[in-house]
């Protein structure tokens, strides 16, 4: 979830005036779509849950088998259109949520993933495993895998850790926008300096159960601790390349120059602010204006929505595309490697899109783009598929050794942290 006050003045429409998008060649469209047809696109995060959650989780108000457009990205017949094979669902809340609230809100989170999942069981099928993506595949269904967004979603007990993981939680996102106790996010004041000691047994738990560390939103301190102390592979569910677009929210080479050794996924996102430099510089002016008029840049009264469109009339915003996302993934490639990569769109937690990459039906158009640059057939079946499969794997069967020799652990932050936790 990149949430708006991420991305700055809110609105989903897209931008007016920017430079033409470039359409796929029809031939290499069909392709594109061919070869989805035998290795499909695993995304690993969508906002879908928080957006439910928005309508108070009214599965009657939002029938996911329709055409959904005009209220999110994501439904069943844009899904199919994208060649969408696995998602992994996140159930995000808000990282000022806090203590039971974060955790109960995340039990509500997970439960409509497993009430939508259940309501269309010709379409989704509910996956735990990598057995399970594969058997999804076959049966032409979308496998459906859950990720929690940040620690304060188990309010620092590794009993709730477990609890989470029992229901269905494949990954957990070690922070949010907002520093945990014993992990330092991105987008907060360094803390702890990466992680606590606490932190680090949060991994190793991870790692005994089989849920995979996922250092999106964290602080490249955090990322290198993870990575000196994780035995399974990692993830970065929904981040690019730093060296590409200087955002902290990006991974630098150094870390990306880990995973190989690691194993682990690094999923390029289509989240404008985080891939475009243009689109960085236009949110903090745009956030600027607001202030000027003494409204909180994500003031969607009245008057705040007629402050951020005469800025977006005036200041026309720029437009990411395929084209975008595909320069980080080139990069991403070169400093780690084809094995070491996959997609996460953020779809329904952001703003904005990619102008041809607007919702879940878009996949075609980047496979194409990566077509067009010289991508193997093999080398995009890794990037949809395979190396997401592979990676969940190799996290199991870590966990299958680990589970023969430790036992689940007690530990606490009090015990490990002392005072650092108050």
């Amino acid at each position: 979830m990149t949430e708006s006050r991420d991305e700055g003045v809110s609105g989903g429409q897209p931008a007016k005036s920017g430079p033409a998008v470039v359409v796929p060649d029809a031939d290499r469209l069909a392709r594109a779509r061919e070869l989805l047809a035998v290795h499909p696109v695993v995304d690993g995060h969508n906002d879908l849950p928080w957006a439910l959650r928005q309508i108070g989780y009214d599965l009657d108000q939002r029938d996911l088998a329709t055409d959904l457009s005009a209220h999110q990205h994501t439904d069943i017949p844009r899904m199919r259109a994208g060649g969408l094979g696995a998602q992994f669902w996140s159930v995000y809340v808000r990282s000022d949520f806090a203590g039971d609230k974060a955790v109960s809100a995340t039990l509500e989170q997970i439960d409509v993933v497993r009430r939508f999942v259940d309501r269309y069981p010709d379409d989704l099928r509910l996956a735990l495993t990598a057995d399970d993506m594969e058997a999804a595949r076959t049966e032409g269904r979308i496998a459906s895998l859950m990720g929690a967004e940040g620690g304060h979603s188990i309010d620092c007990s590794l009993g709730t850790l477990r609890a989470l993981y029992a229901l269905g939680v494949r990954y957990m996102t070690l922070t949010h926008n907002d520093n945990v106790p014993w992990a330092d996010s991105a987008t907060d004041e360094p803390a702890v300096g990466g992680l606590s000691p606490f932190g680090h047994e949060v991994v190793r738990e991870m790692n005994r159960l089989g849920m995979l560390v996922d250092l999106s939103h964290v602080a490249p301190a955090t990322m290198r601790d993870a990575l000196r102390t994780s035995a399974a592979p990692v993830v970065f569910s929904h981040s690019s390349a730093r060296a590409v677009c200087d955002h902290v929210r990006n991974i630098p080479d150094d870390v990306l120059e880990l995973l190989p050794a690691n194993g682990g996924l690094a999923m390029a996102t289509f989240v404008p602010k985080f891939i475009l430099p243009e689109a960085i510089d236009w949110t903090l002016a745009a956030d600027a204006n607001m202030r000027t008029h003494d409204l909180h840049p994500l003031d969607t009264s009245a008057q705040g929505m007629r402050v951020q469109r005469a800025f977006e009339a005036a200041n026309p915003r720029p437009l990411a595309t395929a084209k975008t996302v595909a320069d980080h993934l080139d990069h991403m490639r070169e400093v780690a490697g084809i094995d070491h990569l996959g997609v996460g769109g953020d779809y329904d937690g952001v703003a904005f899109t990619p102008s041809d990459l607007a919702d879940v039906s878009g996949y075609p158009t980047l496979i194409a783009e990566l077509l067009d640059r010289g991508w193997s057939d093999a080398d995009l079946a890794k990037l949809t598929w395979r190396n997401a499969v592979r990676t969940l794997r190799a996290a199991e069967d870590v966990a299958r050794e680990l589970r023969t020799r430790r036992s689940p652990s007690i530990a606490t932050i009090d015990q490990l942290d002392g005072a650092v936790a108050g």
